[in-house]
């Protein structure tokens, strides 16, 4: 069934690709950015992420990637950069990228309150906005975003249709796939009737995607330590720029978790399974090059030692997603899944593939280097070579879905050592676009085997989490119902207000029209 629906999906990106060449490039070259045309030729992933939205329907799939690509074009979007936008936009801090939500997904933050309705303005915003998701898009590759709309303390002179309907449009046609939801907080009620219209633009399928918050609801979706105090949460971050607010690339990253204090089943482990290899100490030494590298004219000794890394890791389960990059292939695609603590099986793997004919340099790294190691975290890769990559928490920490590791490659030189000193030195001097970037989020994978202690603690908790559930929905259940009232009060006092308008116009126009004749 998996290979049909690959062979299926090969077929629709062939076709795509090649009724869009015959049909649309052929008489609208000149509408189009070249760049986007030879990317659309290569990249599968972005071409699927048309299909995906369009359901695989071809024709539809070509009429967005016309609009798409005639959009990109028009706003310069591969040339778009901090220079491209106003300093004083920039400085505002009314968009930008910073934390997660609880499933991990990036938060592109848009304060409403900074935004004033102003044409001579609003290009300039429209591109901050195209320049923030195609940053986000080439460094993620299609891995989803939450859209938090910030309206408190908004007014009637925020109110900008046309700009809400670019963004809109920068999801549903420019960037699909790349939407997990649209978190509204504390909406005015005055701005009801405006989003009915939003949601026409959205359409039937991503109206689910709209989650309406407070304060009380906004926890469902984002957690405190990612939210600021006036939606009940305690992130200290305040926006400020330069430079630009990107956590994810600004931050610099540990190369491996500490090995002092790793609890003594994992050293001992690590010392039979592991022999000569090294880790990195927390003074940031360069490790050692990779021992086990995948040669067919390697030694004898070199083949015992990767019979020895492949005991290490045959129980682990080989990942079957791969992202292919232009140096290496890289298993799993998007997402690193961790065993429970429950199962034992904590680690989990990454399989570098080299695709070139070089040597490639690699690095390995985390946001938060104090949870895990990494083995090896900074060596080469052959030339059609493959390498297992062991991820383990450390010490026992919880594996969280807001975790990311980056994996930096490059090409070396023939001639090149991969030695600790070549490799340092070479990180130093390769040109950053020269440099593959890939990035995995961490899931955790419950155990399917629990324990009879999880099971009795389970039959003993039922009863009171039973009660636990019934009363949070109560809970809900009345908040939906004082809502619902507010909302009646606000429309019955609406009502009479403009009752009261009415019979006044009527009592004027009959005054009027008395002393007319009169």
């Amino acid at each position: 069934m998996a290979e049909n629906n690959a062979q299926n999906k090969a077929k629709l990106i062939s076709e795509t690709r090649r009724r869009f060449e015959a049909e649309y490039v052929t008489e609208k070259s000149e509408k189009y950015d070249s760049r986007d045309v030879e990317r659309l030729q290569q990249d599968d992933n972005w071409v699927e992420s048309y299909l995906y939205w369009r359901h695989n329907v071809v024709d539809e799939t070509l009429k967005m990637l016309d609009e798409s690509f005639q959009w990109r074009k028009e706003f310069s979007v591969n040339d778009l950069s901090e220079s491209s936008i106003p300093r004083w936009l920039l400085e505002l801090g009314g968009i930008y990228l910073h934390g997660y939500d609880k499933e991990g997904n990036k938060l592109f933050w848009i304060r409403v309150k900074y935004h004033i309705k102003d044409q001579k303005t609003i290009m300039d915003k429209k591109k901050l906005i195209a320049f923030w998701l195609e940053r986000y898009a080439k460094r993620e590759n299609g891995k989803p975003i939450t859209v938090m709309f910030d309206m408190s303390e908004t007014g009637l002179n925020s109110i900008d249709m046309d700009f809400v309907r670019f963004i809109i449009n920068c999801f549903k046609v420019y960037y699909p796939k790349y939407l997990s939801k649209i978190v509204i907080f504390d909406m005015p009620w005055i701005m009801n009737a405006a989003f009915k219209i939003v949601k026409s633009w959205l359409g039937p399928e991503a109206v689910s995607l709209l989650k309406f918050t407070s304060k009380n609801e906004i926890q469902e979706y984002v957690s405190v330590e990612y939210l600021p105090p006036h939606m009940g949460g305690t992130d200290p971050f305040k926006y400020s720029y330069p430079p630009l607010v990107d956590d994810d690339f600004q931050t610099p990253l540990c190369e491996n978790g500490p090995i002092a204090s790793e609890d003594e089943t994992s050293s001992k482990e690590d010392i039979e399974g592991d022999g000569k290899e090294t880790l990195e100490t927390i003074s940031n030494e360069e490790p050692p090059a990779l021992s086990e590298k995948s040669n067919p004219t390697e030694s004898v000794s070199k083949k015992d030692e990767n019979e020895k890394v492949d005991s290490k890791t045959k129980t682990f389960k080989k990942p079957l997603s791969v992202f292919k990059g232009p140096l290496l292939h890289i298993s799993p695609a998007e997402e690193l899944y961790f065993g429970s603590i429950e199962s034992g099986e904590k680690k989990t793997l990454i399989v570098l593939t080299n695709v070139t004919k070089n040597i490639v340099a690699f690095k390995v790294r985390t946001t938060a280097p104090e949870k895990y190691r990494v083995k090896p975290s900074n060596s080469s890769c052959d030339p059609g070579a493959s390498i297992d990559i062991i991820v383990s928490p450390h010490g026992g920490l919880t594996v969280s879905a807001q975790d990311r590791f980056l994996i930096m490659a490059a090409e070396m030189e023939q001639s090149s050592g991969t030695g600790p000193a070549e490799l340092s030195q070479f990180w130093k001097e390769v040109p950053r676009n020269k440099v593959m970037e890939h990035r995995l989020r961490c899931h955790t994978v419950e155990s399917s085997k629990p324990n009879s202690l999880m099971l009795k603690d389970s039959i003993s908790t039922m009863s009171d989490k039973t009660s636990e559930d019934l009363y949070l929905q109560l809970n809900r259940l009345l908040e939906s119902n004082r809502k619902l009232e507010d909302q009646l009060q606000r429309s019955i006092w609406f009502q009479q207000l403009l009752l009261a308008l009415t019979m006044v116009l009527l009592a004027f126009v009959v005054s009027f029209f008395y002393s007319l004749y009169n």
